[in-house]
């Protein structure tokens, strides 16, 4: 009660409401301009900034400019709550909108905004397929308005990636831009850097990208120098050893632990004195064949395709091609699936998302589920989250759970519910967390002859993923897929009358005869045939027109007749489009109403997932718009949320009940069990995301020094002052550090200048203990200055300003080098940091002592790398 009474959104949503009133006080003035005069706006705001004036100042007139441009462009009026969508975006916070309340749209409001001041805006959307429909879908908006747009795609070159990173608004996934990042801070080149500054961002799905992807950095990896044969060698011990006697399981956080039984008993195996020796480590391989074994299952965490291990992501369904899972364990899986192994790889650069999206100036997200994790947003990332009322009243109906005894009943149950429904010729969706269950499910289906769409992580399946979600609103239809975050498509009741359309033009188009009956193909497509009167039409349309044109030229703007015959044939094209489309439409009108009288879609939930926000994304496909829906879930005791926590008590009042295994259980006592397991552990993945942000703050402090540093350093058109500030700097750090009264150090230092500086030979440590330090330092910096001149002089005798490349080579090379050593140290440091708890220690501030020596230590060798390469540099001609 005092929450409702006291919740910030809806403060928010009133102060929003004002400003859309001011919006739509211009509809109908701007409707009034012609084409030009709108467009025009654009260079009047611009022109206005560049005078100082604010951004905020121009939101009115620019939503409404927007506002017009998408009815013109689309022929779709932007409701309210998309406008108050756009202008909490706006603001840098969360809006928070259902699915289906048209999310893609509202980010066009404040990116052509934003975009105004020259800087660029960032569409960031979780896979390539979203981001390129959304760019043909929204750029033409742009494009009417005067504004660049453009899109990444994996397999774009760096020069098409520059041209459309230099875009006003940019649609990219989160993995493109996170590696553009490292690419551009690791390349030699200034030629190849491709990113502008960062400004501003909308990130689509940003519960997805900033909360599920949070604990996996991005990583730019090359080849290290590891033996494959130790993968193989633990997988082997690893299927020998027994749960309960050699290692202990920890269900919770999905982790175990070797007994001292199980320790000798591989010590024995190996013929070692003890797994955990610096020169031969074996822990670390055992550990990971084990956890590859226990809980890295096929079909539901990874796939094998062409002799490959590729993640399935837990939270999408999607697999994750590209990706690895580090520190040994993808090797492991490797071993287990006896596949080609691929040697472990080295971390050249790495960044985590939550550190990678703090450095744009502003950004703003759009979910359907992002209040639960509100307190994270606030958190880790200073993001307010809005609740977005919905454009029509929700009234999808949300049945308790049902709970089998075992999970051989509840598959059972589903697919009796699937029948009932398919006789009904309600649609249904059924959400399965693996591709394993997908396919389960899929089986029983087959047994019971009822036909279904399948939607998972296998490559035969993601090839028709819009075509299935796009039309499993229609009547009959049964859809299983995996995990529905990011689909990114809507499920409309009766069908998508544009994907239909599209497709028969297509099936039209490619057919050689010229008199295919047209209502064939309506019937292939489940449609009723057209009247008469309109197939007459149809064919006078046609005659003598070659099909394969009316997909190129499909559709257009505008209907207009013309004696010119190009100009009449379009029209006859444009026709049929039209007269297709509006058939289409009345279909599937009808069909939603049929629908609208069976309750709508159907959603059915398999397994709760370790977040409420997945199950809640799941029944969001149900109820879009206004629409009835249902969903319900299906669970089992055996299913994997049960098995992570404590279920015997629950078992044991269940066995008391003596329920036959097919009547379900509907008790309080199993929902609170059920709830509290989902929130414990969500708590358990905030504290890692927590913990992970904390270690990589500090090392995104040093990587922001390293890359400011070589962004200096390619833009620099001389660099001796900064080799002098090198050279200075470590002469420095060398008398400190080996000047002290230890005899034994000033041998070490003698032996450094002489080999590092080419001088000092005719000094003895006798010679050290009578010169003052501030001497000695004076003195060494005139021998370099003195063998730096010579050096330089002879490099530019042999090639003209050939110094200044070679100087910038040798200190990237080396900064390189120095850092992915340090990624290395730090990585083992995270590692090892949380033993220093059982000593009382406050592990984040050990670790931050621990990096900043690392640190230190990395700059030092950096320094006197860079000098002794160029005084030891040698040339032939």
């Amino acid at each position: 009660m005092l929450q409702a009474l006291f919740d910030p959104s809806k403060k928010e949503i009133q102060k929003c409401k004002k400003i859309v009133q001011e919006i739509k006080s211009l509809e109908q003035i701007y409707s009034n301009l012609s084409d030009v005069e709108l467009c025009n706006h654009t260079k009047n705001y611009q022109a206005r900034l560049r005078k100082n004036e604010q951004l905020d100042s121009l939101m009115v007139e620019a939503f409404a400019t927007v506002k017009e441009a998408t009815r013109r462009v689309l022929g779709i009026n932007l409701y309210d709550v998309q406008l108050i969508g756009g202008i909490v975006l706006h603001t840098g916070k969360i809006s928070e909108m259902k699915t289906g309340e048209g999310k893609t749209l509202v980010a066009v409001l404040p990116a052509y905004l934003n975009a105004l001041t020259g800087k660029g805006v960032h569409i960031v959307t979780v896979n390539d397929y979203l981001a390129l429909r959304d760019f043909k879908l929204i750029g033409p908006i742009f494009n009417f308005l005067g504004l660049s747009v453009g899109v990444i795609q994996e397999k774009m070159i760096t020069s098409e990636r520059k041209k459309n990173y230099s875009c006003d608004i940019t649609y990219v996934t989160n993995n493109q831009v996170g590696f553009d990042y490292l690419r551009d801070n690791t390349t030699f080149s200034l030629d190849n850097i491709v990113l502008r500054p960062f400004s501003y961002c909308i990130i689509d799905e940003i519960d997805s990208i900033l909360i599920d992807e949070a604990r996996t950095p991005l990583i730019i990896s090359g080849e290290g120098n590891s033996t494959t044969d130790r993968y193989i060698v633990a997988n082997e011990i690893a299927k020998k050893l027994q749960s309960g006697i050699d290692y202990e399981i920890d269900n919770k956080n999905q982790n175990l632990v070797l007994t001292d039984i199980g320790l000798r008993r591989c010590e024995e195996y190996l013929n070692v004195d003890t797994l955990y020796q610096v020169d031969n480590p074996w822990a670390s391989f055992i550990l990971n064949a084990l956890k590859a074994s226990l809980f890295y299952i096929k079909d539901r965490n990874y796939i094998v395709k062409n002799q490959e291990i590729i993640i399935v992501d837990d939270n999408t369904g999607r697999v994750m091609q590209g990706r690895r899972w580090s520190d040994g364990l993808h090797q492991a899986i490797e071993a287990k699936e006896n596949v080609p192994i691929a040697p472990e790889s080295k971390t050249l650069a790495s960044v985590t998302y939550q550190n990678f999206f703090l450095l744009y100036d502003k950004i703003s997200g759009m979910t359907g589920t992002a209040k639960t994790e509100e307190i994270e947003f606030e958190k880790i990332y200073g993001l307010k989250t809005i609740v977005i009322p919905t454009n029509k009243p929700l009234i999808r109906k949300d049945y308790e759970d049902v709970i089998y005894k075992n999970s051989y009943s509840k598959w059972k149950a589903v697919a009796n519910e699937c029948l009932d429904m398919y006789i009904e010729k309600r649609p249904v969706l059924v959400g399965t967390t693996s591709v394993e269950f997908s396919e389960l499910l899929s089986s029983l289906l087959q047994q019971y002859k009822i036909p279904h769409n399948l939607l998972n992580a296998k490559p035969e399946n993601t090839a028709r993923e819009s075509e299935i979600i796009s039309q499993a609103g229609r009547l009959g239809t049964i859809t299983i897929a995996t995990n529905m975050a990011g689909r990114g498509t809507d499920i409309i009741l009766g069908g998508n009358p544009d994907y239909l359309t599209k497709s028969i033009i297509e099936a039209l188009s490619i057919n050689k005869s010229k008199n295919r009956d047209i209502n064939q193909i309506f019937k292939d497509f489940n449609l009723k045939p057209l009247n008469q009167t309109d197939l007459v039409k149809f064919n006078d349309l046609i005659d003598n027109i070659d099909t394969k044109n009316l997909l190129v030229n499909v559709p257009y703007s505008t209907l207009k007749e013309s004696q010119d015959q190009k100009l009449d044939l379009s029209y006859r094209i444009n026709s049929i489009y039209y007269l297709i489309k509006a058939h289409v439409n009345q279909c599937t009108q009808e069909e939603k109403e049929k629908i609208n009288l069976l309750g709508g879609l159907y959603v059915i939930g398999t397994e709760r997932h370790s977040s409420r926000r997945i199950d809640n994304q799941l029944r969001g496909r149900a109820g879009r718009q206004g629409d009835p829906g249902a969903s319900r879930f299906f669970l089992s005791l055996d299913d994997m949320i049960f098995q992570r926590f404590a279920v015997d008590k629950v078992k044991k009042i269940i066995e008391t009940m003596q329920l036959e295994d097919d009547i379900p259980i509907q008790a309080s006592i199993l929902s609170a069990a059920l709830e509290n397991a989902q929130k414990l552990i969500e708590g358990i993945n905030f504290d890692q995301r927590k913990n992970i942000f904390e270690y990589d703050q500090i090392i995104s402090q040093q990587r922001f020094l390293m890359y400011s540093e070589r962004r200096r350093i390619l833009l620099a058109t001389e660099l001796d002052n900064l080799v002098y500030q090198y050279a200075f700097s470590f002469l420095r750090d060398l008398i400190a550090s080996y000047l002290p009264e230890n005899p034994q150090n000033r041998k070490v230092f003698l032996w450094t200048i002489q080999n590092v500086l080419g001088t000092g030979e005719q000094m003895s440590v006798q010679d050290l203990n009578s010169i003052n330090e501030g001497f000695l330092y004076a003195y060494l910096c005139w021998q370099f200055d003195i063998s730096y001149r010579i050096k330089k002089t002879y490099v530019n005798s042999m090639f003209p300003a050939g110094m200044l490349e070679l100087q910038r080579y040798f200190i990237l090379i080396h900064m390189d080098s120095a850092w992915t050593q340090h990624l290395k140290k730090i990585n083992l440091l995270t590692e090892s940091v949380g033993w220093r708890a059982y000593g009382q220690e406050d592990t984040t501030i050990a670790y931050k002592y621990d990096a900043f020596l690392l640190f230190i230590t990395m700059s030092f060798q950096i320094r006197q790398q860079v000098v002794y390469e160029i005084l030891n540099l040698k040339l032939s001609s």
